[in-house]
């Protein structure tokens, strides 16, 4: 049986298949294309992870699909349900990726609270003739330690950084529709343990209290963080976006940063992406990355294992 992984996998993921008997094809098929090639080859199951779509063409036009899969959380780019319905199996990997989507959102905190994301522009071309300028501006920086989190979207990635936080000695509060309560535990080198409950409290009160939001939703039809979410907030936040696009008001957000309400943001993600909007791309005060949440090795290595498992067991 012959897997295409369109978007890539690793190398162990692919290993793992192939020793379980299973061709594994990686060159990168343009999505018009991907009918023709699916049928032309006879693929059996198809890997993506957020820049091939699978909609219901694919599905109906491609008798030998019989697995889609998602290297990755969320699905928003694969018609599941209708493909469950056309009796496809559809899997992700929900837990592989939520350590390395966590740091990441602590790359871009930290780097906004020391202003690392302007720095690392302007030291390069100012450094050599404005060092003592350059060290006024950037010397009102902040610490963590002490700070509240507020994290918006309670599942795995986002308790995975919420262990961050409450590692560094944030207070962390979150909200979430569908959880009330979480035990998280802080898991040391030396088998340490220590046990954190926590109460989910109102979006509202989470705005209000947190000194720094950090987003873990899915796709959404409206957004999460718009106009009357930002009149809410501290003066000076800071919003980290590693989730999707789309679930901040980017024209909101702008307005917020001029205000002087945001103090800075980070984004992972974007509303138009894969081609964000000028305004966001050169605005100082936002921290920016081409989603690369889950784009470590270790992230990848354990995504492909866990696909293929899942492979192995539903096609064999």
């Amino acid at each position: 049986m012959k897997i295409l992984a369109n978007d890539g996998i690793s190398l162990k993921g692919q290993e793992a298949l192939t020793s379980a008997g299973f061709e594994v094809i990686t060159v990168t098929v343009a999505q018009e294309q991907l009918i023709d090639f699916i049928n032309n080859n006879e693929i059996a199951g198809l890997l993506v992870r957020s820049a091939t779509k699978v909609r219901k063409d694919i599905i109906d036009n491609c008798p030998s699909l019989k697995l889609i899969g998602r290297g990755g959380v969320g699905m928003d780019n694969i018609d599941v349900a209708y493909a469950k319905e056309k009796g496809l199996h559809v899997i992700n990997t929900p837990a592989a990726s939520s350590e390395s989507v966590a740091e990441l959102v602590f790359a871009h905190l930290y780097g906004g609270v020391r202003f690392l994301y302007d720095s690392n522009r302007n030291m390069p071309l100012e450094g050599e003739r404005n060092f003592k300028k350059l060290k006024k501006s950037y010397a009102k920086g902040i610490e963590l330690r002490g700070k509240t989190l507020g994290v918006i979207g309670f599942g795995r990635i986002g308790q995975a950084t919420a262990k961050i936080a409450l590692g560094v000695g944030m207070q962390v509060v979150f909200y979430d529709p569908f959880i009330d309560t979480a035990k998280i535990s802080l898991d040391f080198y030396d088998n340490q343990k220590v046990v954190f409950n926590l109460d989910g409290i109102s979006k509202e009160e989470l705005l209000k209290v947190s000194d720094f939001i950090s987003l873990h939703v899915p796709a959404q039809k409206d957004y999460v963080i718009g106009s009357s979410e930002f009149a809410l907030m501290k003066e000076g936040v800071g919003i980290i976006n590693a989730a999707r696009g789309g679930v901040i008001d980017e024209v909101a957000l702008i307005e917020s940063i001029e205000k002087g309400k945001v103090a800075f943001a980070g984004l992972d993600t974007f509303e138009s992406e894969p081609n964000p909007e000028i305004k966001i791309l050169m605005h100082p005060n936002i921290s920016l990355t081409p989603h690369i949440g889950a784009a470590t090795a270790e992230a990848q290595d354990r995504i492909g294992l866990e696909l293929a498992d899942q492979i192995k067991s539903l096609l064999k």
